[in-house]
């Protein structure tokens, strides 16, 4: 901590203004910011009604967000029929979803730590809403690419600066657990994403009517935010006022130099990218792989995206909270539980997939089992990752800093992965169709079907799935290299939260470098340090 030089008249009114028994007008200075902290580092003892209405609305929308993510997961066979595409132009179109709304989160960061956010939230959700119906109508393959490269767009503002209002609303404990609940509504989402796009589409005989659900919702969260939802001032959970922002380019080179930040980032890019790979492409490989098993040659693609669905809405309902919970328990204990969770989750996640993928033409349920509980270990990730963001940046940045990591994370990790998942598929069926089976990977598979036998339709049948199949196991391999990420992390995380819990965030002079940073010692890892006097 900062050596601070107080009055002690300064020092007698902070605690009486803590105390309720002086107005709040005296001055803030650091200490009282401490103090304020320090009074709520058990969470709020009563949270207002207007907070309750703003979270939910906040959740409401992240949950028909993901919906809208994934709804085309659950109809894609249907699509790729009708516009008679292979697994690399079906990956594309999550690919270029992921690419506009990558591109376009740093410039909805900016605009969020600087500007009013409700305005720009509701302008992203209404923009979202009305390209995803409007692309319901395409029937050509391209425009709807188009249209759905649109979506991004309208969805990074919202991802962007969602959870920094739910930062300045809360601290510690009771700021964990609305994150938790905030990101429970993306598996909870993604899974209602593949049960509405599936039944709708099969109630209806099209699968364009399932994109016409969300925009409907859409609709109503745009109205919730502008008339509704409260926008609180940035930095107001921790005690702060008036806090000025650095420079764009300045944010972004503390956030580099902020460690625990960017290794984290790194793991959080991991999980993209399997949930990313195996989102898109899970209910094909169960439908492809149940085919193959007797008794079940006519299932159809809808039933097993529902399964699917309630396999990932139960494992979100179940993972995230446990993550956070787990975080809130051990934290008290080891300061580097944060890291180290998310390091264990995805260790025990790689191999219970792996499992799942190896044996989905053998057993249906162990499958499922197996699927489940790797689902939850990876879902113990979503809250964790957002809280550590959250402390260990400034809160003049932390939309800059969500932007960040979602540029970074979908650019390396769910943006390209179902695409290049669809492009290795498409090259090993070609490998299967010439008779030419890859020694390394036919060894990594327990299926025992001869390949070399079979014949006609269930030749293709047999290679389409081990193609798909041999493709997704690069994602047990991802999940490994992000747990080491989040090692290295938990080396860092105790200090950077430190010093980024002393930064100093009022205007205590001129807007200058100097008067931020007063020695260089204090610019390192993305955060300043500096000393002040009363």
């Amino acid at each position: 901590m900062p050596t601070q030089v107080l009055h002690s008249n300064s020092t007698v009114k902070n605690v009486l203004q803590i105390m309720n028994a002086e107005p709040s007008s005296a001055p803030n200075n650091n200490s009282q910011q401490h103090l304020m902290n320090d009074e709520m580092a058990g969470g709020r003892s009563s949270i207002t009604g207007r907070q309750k209405i703003t979270v939910v609305i906040l959740c409401f929308v992240n949950l028909i967000n993901y919906m809208d993510r994934y709804t085309i997961a659950g109809i894609l066979v249907d699509i790729q029929l009708q516009f008679k595409i292979g697994d690399d132009k079906g990956g594309l179109l999550q690919t270029a979803f992921v690419i506009s709304y990558m591109i376009c989160a740093p410039v909805f960061g900016y605009l969020g730590d600087r500007y009013n956010r409700k305005f720009i939230m509701a302008f992203g959700v209404f923009l979202w809403s009305l390209t995803t119906f409007v692309g319901s109508y395409m029937n050509e393959y391209y425009l709807f690419l188009f249209f759905r490269s649109l979506v991004g767009v309208g969805e990074a503002s919202y991802s962007t600066i969602a959870p920094t209002i739910i930062s300045d609303m809360f601290v510690k404990d009771v700021r964990s657990k609305m994150l938790a609940l905030f990101y429970f509504a993306i598996p909870v989402g993604s899974g209602l994403g593949y049960i509405v796009g599936s039944e709708t589409a099969r109630i209806l005989g099209s699968w364009h009517w399932g994109l016409r659900v969300t925009p409907l919702l859409g609709m109503l969260a745009v109205l919730l935010i502008l008339f509704v939802m409260e926008e609180p001032e940035r930095g107001q959970s921790e005690g702060y006022s008036h806090l000025t922002t650095t420079s764009w380019s300045e944010d972004i080179q503390l956030l580099c130099r902020n460690r625990s930040f960017m290794l984290s980032t790194a793991g959080f890019t991991c999980v993209a990218f399997v949930t990313g790979s195996l989102a898109w492409w899970g209910p094909q490989i169960m439908w492809s792989g149940l085919k193959m098993q007797k008794g079940y040659e006519d299932v159809t693609i809808n039933s097993v995206s529902l399964n699917f669905g309630i396999i990932a809405m139960a494992a979100g309902l179940i993972g995230v909270p446990l993550g956070s919970y787990m975080a809130q328990r051990l934290k008290v204990h080891y300061p580097k539980a944060d890291p180290l969770i998310c390091a264990g989750g995805l260790l025990i996640s790689a191999p219970l997939l792996f499992l799942g993928l190896a044996l989905a033409n053998k057993y249906n349920y162990l499958v499922l089992v197996l699927i489940f509980f790797g689902q939850v270990s990876l879902n113990l990730n979503w809250s964790i990752v957002a809280d550590i963001l959250l402390y260990v940046v400034s809160p003049t940045r932390r939309s800059t800093a969500e932007a960040f990591q979602i540029l970074f994370s979908h650019a390396f990790g769910d943006a390209g992965s179902p695409y290049l998942i669809g492009v290795i598929s498409e090259i090993l069926k070609k490998l299967f169709a010439k008779g030419t089976i890859p020694v390394l990977l036919a060894s990594m598979t327990l299926a025992s079907n001869n390949l070399q036998t079979s014949s006609g339709d269930k030749q293709d049948s047999i290679n389409n799935f081990h193609s798909l199949q041999y493709a997704l196991f690069i994602t047990s391999f991802v999940e490994v290299l992000g747990a080491m990420f989040f090692f290295f992390t938990a080396s860092y995380i105790v200090k950077d939260k430190e010093l980024a819990e002393t930064e100093t965030p009022a205007d205590n002079g001129p807007d200058t470098v100097q008067n931020r940073y007063p020695v260089d010692e204090t610019r390192l890892h993305g955060h300043s340090n500096p000393r002040f006097v009363a």
